[in-house]
């Protein structure tokens, strides 16, 4: 008498491939089983091990944590943005007030010191210097000619486009600056028209950081912009 041998089935064991298509294809499936959810521990670096439960609630915690200081970071770029925009509208009232250049270079010092904080700062016009002889300015307003060789370290500036901001070289500080040029970590150098045609300004700062090359212009080129309009009237 014969006998016919079952065949034998050998359990292959899942795949994690094959784990995670299924709990892909039954997102409910910890639900119809939270006894099990609960049961699952995960291995964790500093405290051995925790449930699976656990380690979501820490993830969660983790990304509420990234949201909260991205949100306080929005919130403090638009309060700065903000107090920019009611120093610009400050200026642009103080230069619709000037009835003349004299008022105009005025109301420009006047808002880099008190209204923008700077420590040093400097208005340079490219004219005849002759022709504003009656203009007072200090220290802060400068005419010189277009061609003029002090200018000249100056040149990939006044022909590029836009603000510079950084550090610059002594030539540069001591020609815009003077006997205070040695107080200067940082300058932002400001064009007034198209490739500087009218000239630019300078804001200089103690504080070496305070003008960088990777900081926003965006402020600064509207200043610029603004400044250059007034001065068109004269």
């Amino acid at each position: 008498m014969s006998t016919q041998r079952k065949p034998e089935y050998v359990e292959e064991p899942l795949s994690e491939e094959a784990v995670h298509d299924f709990l892909e294809a039954n997102p409910d499936f910890f639900e119809r089983h939270g006894a099990l959810l609960r049961r699952l521990e995960l291995p964790h670096g500093s405290s051995g091990a925790v449930s699976l439960v656990e380690r979501q609630v820490a993830i969660l915690r983790q990304k509420e944590l990234k949201l909260q200081r991205q949100l306080k970071e929005l919130i403090d770029v638009a309060r700065d943005n903000d107090v920019l925009a009611a120093k610009i509208h400050q200026l642009c009232l103080q230069l619709l007030a000037a009835s003349d250049l004299q008022g105009c270079v005025a109301a420009v010092e006047e808002a880099m010191r008190a209204g923008f904080g700077a420590d040093h700062s400097i208005l340079v016009l490219f004219a005849d210097p002759d022709m504003f002889n009656d203009i007072e300015g200090g220290r802060f307003f400068r005419v010189v000619e277009r061609d003029d060789k002090a200018l000249g370290p100056f040149d990939t500036f006044l022909n590029g486009k836009g603000p510079r901001c950084g550090q610059v070289r002594d030539s540069q500080r001591d020609f815009l600056f003077q006997d205070a040029a040695s107080e200067i970590g940082s300058v932002a150098l400001v064009p007034l028209g198209s490739k500087s045609e009218l000239g630019f300004m300078a804001i200089g700062s103690h504080d070496a950081d305070r003008f960088h090359p990777g900081m926003s212009i965006d402020f600064l080129a509207r200043v610029g912009d603004l400044v250059a309009g007034a001065l068109k009237r004269y």
